[in-house]
């Protein structure tokens, strides 16, 4: 048994194959029928006629629907008239399921396309987004892999926010209060003591109430701590990596940036080096980019996305005002209103893929930046411990696959980035 796209080749033509699959169009005459079979790797046109299967055989093979599963044997022929340039003649096949009335069409609505997710991702389209997130998720761990880091896993239930605030999932535990985590980086930072450089790729959720065309409630959600690096180390490490997954998309899955309709020159010129800019100088420059702002103003959604329209490859945003980050980032020891953090955000309108930056590892420091924040000092005692024992300067950074993927494949809403989206007012299937 072969795969439909290892027979599509010079070397196969005239063999006889074996190929099974589902049938992704048909198109019937009173004397032949066409069947475009699709697997997993590729679809081919089948050629079926009544001469060669007889009557009972070809009305059988006539009366199949879209997504009925099948065996086919044949000889496989070029020709540049067929959709992938090779046909199989049909000698024989078996029919696994015949159905009825395959709900899915390209005339459906946007909520029946999500309700019917299930079904959907048959889809030659969505085949193609499935390899390609497949090959982002595999360079991502590759990258680092081969730079010497260790992949680590942390727990997903968690009795501390890593950021604060009401974007929390609350969830029952054994009588206690538990919530579902929205990052893993308090975690990451523990194990750098003792393996220093860290990854991990794992969901995230958050439980605030965004609706905007790249938020999800449950995302996937990289995370690398490294020790003794700072703030431009970590944009080189970032940079490079990015370029990597970009370089792998690009090598792997050309056919698939192609059925997706992917202009590839915007990846490609991605491979070149990212612009790094102050936030206050986006500030002066924001009015140029058709969005003016004022210094202090946070980057949405509608910002970024009317300023990265303006840039065809990645920028790193840094040192951005205290009040606009976390409390673990570190400020800037020659500024200390502004942070030793960036963003990294990417063209075309998409916006933040990445937040990184140096954490403060002084005890003290981090005291009165929790302390700054409304925090409960004793809820963060064992990430102050960190402080206390052996600390180091050390950065690290998030990067939402989801969100990269969408912009690598230059999708307009990150819904159609993922299988199975969860959001605000979708939870199923």
């Amino acid at each position: 048994m072969q795969n439909i796209n290892s027979v599509l080749s010079a070397d196969e033509s005239g063999k006889q194959v074996e190929i099974r699959g589902w049938v992704y169009r048909i198109r019937t005459g009173s004397k032949i029928c066409f069947i475009i079979l699709r697997d997993s790797s590729n679809i081919i046109q089948c050629v079926g006629k009544l001469e060669d299967l007889g009557r009972e055989k070809f009305d059988q093979l006539a009366s199949l629907t879209i997504e009925s599963s099948m065996e086919i044997k044949g000889s496989v022929y070029e020709d540049s008239r067929a959709i992938t340039g090779y046909e199989l003649k049909i000698s024989s096949f078996a029919i696994f399921q015949r159905n009825d009335n395959f709900p899915v069409s390209k005339d459906i609505s946007e909520e029946f396309e999500l309700d019917n997710r299930h079904l959907w991702i048959r889809s030659r389209e969505f085949n193609a987004k499935l390899k390609i997130r497949s090959t982002i998720f595999q360079a991502f761990r590759d990258f680092f892999i081969d730079n010497g880091y260790f992949e680590v896993q942390a727990p997903l239930m968690v009795s501390t926010a890593t950021e604060g605030g009401s974007t929390l999932f609350k969830v029952p535990f054994f009588g206690e209060d538990a919530f579902l985590s929205q990052s893993t980086q308090f975690y990451l930072e523990t194990f750098i003591f003792s393996l220093e450089k860290v990854f991990t790729v794992s969901p995230s959720f958050r439980a605030e109430k965004s609706r905007t065309w790249r938020h999800l409630t449950e995302y996937w959600h990289a995370e690398v701590e490294v020790a003794w690096a700072d703030n431009n180390q970590m944009m080189e490490i970032e940079e490079k990596m990015i370029q990597h997954i970009v370089r792998m998309v690009l090598e792997k899955n050309n056919e698939e940036l192609h059925i997706l309709g992917r202009d590839i020159k915007v990846l490609e010129d991605s491979l070149h080096p990212f612009q790094r800019m102050k936030y206050s100088q986006l500030i002066e420059k924001s009015s140029s980019y058709g969005m003016p702002l004022k210094y202090g103003d946070d980057l949405g959604a509608d910002e970024e996305k009317q300023i990265m329209s303006n840039f065809t490859r990645p920028i790193f945003l840094t040192h951005f005002p205290e009040e606009l980050k976390t409390f673990y980032h570190r400020p800037d020891p020659q500024n200390p209103s502004q942070i030793l953090c960036h963003d990294l955000l990417a063209p075309e309108g998409y916006g933040e893929i990445i937040g990184g930056g140096e954490r403060i590892w002084n005890y003290n420091e981090l005291v009165e930046r929790i302390e700054k924040n409304n925090l409960k000092k004793d809820d963060y005692y064992w990430y102050l411990d960190l402080r206390k024992y052996g600390s180091i300067p050390h950065s690290g950074f998030g990067l939402g696959l989801d969100r990269l993927a969408m912009w690598i494949m230059h999708l307009g809403n990150i819904k159609d980035a993922i299988p199975y989206p969860r959001t605000v007012r979708r939870l199923k299937p």
